[in-house]
């Protein structure tokens, strides 16, 4: 929508030549945006009497490179353009594809009321940003990353008053801008309602490239009704695994009261009412058919999520962290690597595995990526967190249910978890929390691999790869009988022990791994100092933690910041860093004064360190060799006895309190 009438072609020129050659203010009934694009035209060298066509037009090879990089944008561009083209075939018009940089990409149209340079000028590999070629509807656009329209003498370059043009952005999910569609044609011939054509094309656009992708976790389609779900005018949210908000269309931040800004701050539950584990453990279940969703506010929308969600067939609810695929075999953890090796040997074996470590470590993630290294790798991987269902829906949630079983059932009945995982791998987090009633028809169908849904006397057989995990002592369950020790042995095929983050040694490669997540388009590092005391600290939350501190910092850094500082860290973390490595530094000067100065009470013979009753005793003494031959250097003192830094400091924090 314009912001000001068209004036009169003279009154534009005259405005113009005051500005250009007296550096007069052209007068208020211009738009503003119009005269910030003639300052920049201006400020860019350009007259406006100069030649309309640029002698660097992309080369054929140039070109084609270019298209190749925007291929997705020009693939989901065409069929859009066909669509609109159709719309204004009659007009003298043409529709233009223009990429980030304002180089022609893709056009169609009619060139009849063109000369022969002013084809060229329109070709595709010519560039029409601003400082090309002036005020254009493409270039400006470019610039104020919004829709705008440019007709006749509005043009910097009078060589382009031939024509009038409507463009508007195509914007990714995230808010970064990919490209420009573009509609120019005879002055003579504009007509009013062509911008809300374009820019109703270029979301059509920005939809489909969207809605294309198989990356995004979770794509949530939503319209104040349901049969607006999959229309131009639907509101597309995209949600990482965990329920934080990744990416939105514009509709959506519309709807929503929301900005690009708000992006990686807010997740699921700072918008909706419902849990997001139950609302996609139905639409796993009645795919295609929208349902309400209350938001915060207390409006109500329909909610759909969409087929290519990467997360439809996996229901997690905090699995957005680091996998260990991704950080190189040389810098992984040690002991998670080990535990991953013995994990891949035996899933594919029908050998349960119990994955046992602190809440937040990663279980889940591990048990994916076991997953994916199976051969059910192409099958379900269905996650249930024993610990987030409600007690009196955990039963129909694992086993399913007919139609009419019990009040409030669905018409159609349910699969129920067990069933899901048919074929794949079925993973039971915090199962040490799952009542004993519901242990004992685990066991049975992990017995006879038969599934009896509530409200049926018929079993269904399962086939899956089991994967367990729990925070809980297991045996002490057993022990004071919270937990079956049939189903402990059942499940029990190898115990594997995950480290808390406090123990691992690959935690710079986690930190890298994680802030390339959450920032794909710049290379963002964290200040040395801030590294170090973050590798002393003792992160109760583990990954979990350590990926909600990172992401955030991410989301507070400036354009154009990559260097994550303390003022993008919460006060409370700042002052326990800092306090921590305060300690450390002090235990550090400590050690290091004690360190070599008796050379003959530290170095040992092997054969001596053998006699050494104490287990305490000799493990301080394997310590001191460590430091002793690395010269007092902590971190290399751990590296070499193939612990994490962090471990290495409490150790020496432990001998110290002993000798008090």
């Amino acid at each position: 929508m314009r912001h000001q009438a068209i004036l009169p072609a003279l009154h534009l020129k005259q405005a113009r030549l005051q500005f250009v050659e007296r550096g007069i203010t052209p007068a208020s009934g211009i738009d503003l945006r119009l005269a910030q694009s003639w300052q920049r035209s201006l400020s860019a060298g350009l007259s406006p009497v100069g030649r309309a066509d640029c002698a660097d037009n992309l080369s054929s090879a140039n070109l084609q490179y270019a298209r190749d990089f925007n291929h997705e944008l020009i693939s989901h561009s065409e069929p859009v353009i066909e669509y609109l083209f159709d719309q204004v075939k009659h007009s003298h018009s043409m529709v233009i594809l223009a990429d980030a940089q304002g180089v022609l990409m893709h056009t169609l149209g009619d060139l009849d009321f063109l000369s022969k340079a002013e084809r060229v000028a329109l070709k595709c590999g010519a560039n029409w940003a601003e400082n090309q070629r002036g005020t254009n509807a493409i270039g400006t656009a470019l610039a104020e990353a919004a829709e705008i329209e440019i007709n006749g003498a509005e043009h910097y370059l009078e060589p382009n008053e031939f024509l009038t043009c409507a463009a508007a952005p195509i914007l990714s999910a995230q808010g970064h801008l990919l490209g420009i569609l573009d509609i120019s044609g005879d002055q003579r011939s504009r007509h009013p309602h062509t911008l809300g054509l374009v820019s109703t094309a270029a979301q059509m656009i920005e939809n489909s490239m969207v809605l294309g992708s198989c990356q995004h976790p979770i794509l949530l389609q939503l319209h104040t009704r349901a049969e607006g779900i999959g229309s131009v005018a639907q509101a597309i949210l995209v949600f990482s695994e965990d329920g934080y908000l990744l990416g939105a269309n514009r509709r959506a931040l519309a709807l929503l009261n929301l900005g690009y800004s708000d992006l990686a701050r807010i997740d699921w539950r700072q918008l909706f009412d419902q849990d997001l584990h139950a609302f996609m453990s139905r639409q796993r279940r009645s795919t295609s058919h929208p349902e309400a969703l209350i938001c915060r506010d207390g409006r109500r929308l329909f909610a759909q999520i969409h087929p290519h969600s990467k997360s439809l067939n996996t229901i997690t609810t905090h699995s957005h962290v680091v996998q260990e695929a991704v950080i190189p075999s040389s810098e992984l953890d040690r002991q998670w690597q080990t535990a991953a090796d013995k994990a891949r040997k035996l899933i594919d074996k029908g050998i349960p595995l119990l994955l046992h470590g602190e809440s937040g470590v990663g279980k889940e993630v591990f048990a994916q990526a076991v997953h994916h290294s199976s051969q059910r790798r192409e099958k379900a991987f269905v996650a249930v967190n024993c610990a987030a269902i409600p007690e009196h829906l955990i039963e129909s949630e694992l086993f399913g249910y007919v139609a009419g079983a019990f009040t409030g059932a669905s018409r159609h009945g349910a699969l129920g978890r067990l069933r899901e995982a048919h074929g794949g791998t079925l993973f039971l987090d915090e199962i040490g929390d799952m009542p004993l009633m519901l242990q004992t028809r685990l066991l049975r169908v992990l017995q006879e691999r038969k599934v009896t849904p509530l409200g049926s006397s018929s079993a269904i057989p399962v086939d899956f790869n089991l994967i367990c995990a729990t925070h809980r002592d297991l045996k002490e369950s057993v022990t004071e009988g919270r937990f079956r020790e049939d189903l402990f042995y059942r499940i029990n095929g190898l115990t594997l022990d995950l480290p808390p983050l406090r123990q691992r040694t690959d935690f710079a490669a986690l930190c890298r791994n994680l802030l390339r997540e959450f920032s794909p388009h710049s290379q963002v590092y964290i200040d040395a100092e801030i590294l170090s005391a973050m590798q002393l600290y003792a992160w109760p939350g583990n990954l979990r933690q350590l990926s909600h501190v990172l992401r955030a910092a991410a989301a507070l850094l400036d354009e154009g910041e990559i260097e994550i500082g303390w003022e993008h860290l919460s006060q409370d973390l700042v002052e326990d860093l800092r306090r921590s490595a305060a300690q450390i530094e002090d235990l550090h000067q400590r050690t290091n004064s004690t360190v070599g100065t008796t050379p003959e009470s530290v170095m040992m013979s092997q054969s001596q360190k053998n006699l050494v009753p104490n287990l305490q005793q000799n493990t301080w003494q394997l310590i001191q060799q460590a430091l002793q031959e690395s010269q007092g250097n902590v971190s290399a003192a751990a590296r070499n006895l193939g612990i994490s830094r962090q471990t290495l400091y409490r150790k020496l924090q432990e001998h110290v309190s002993t000798k008090k």
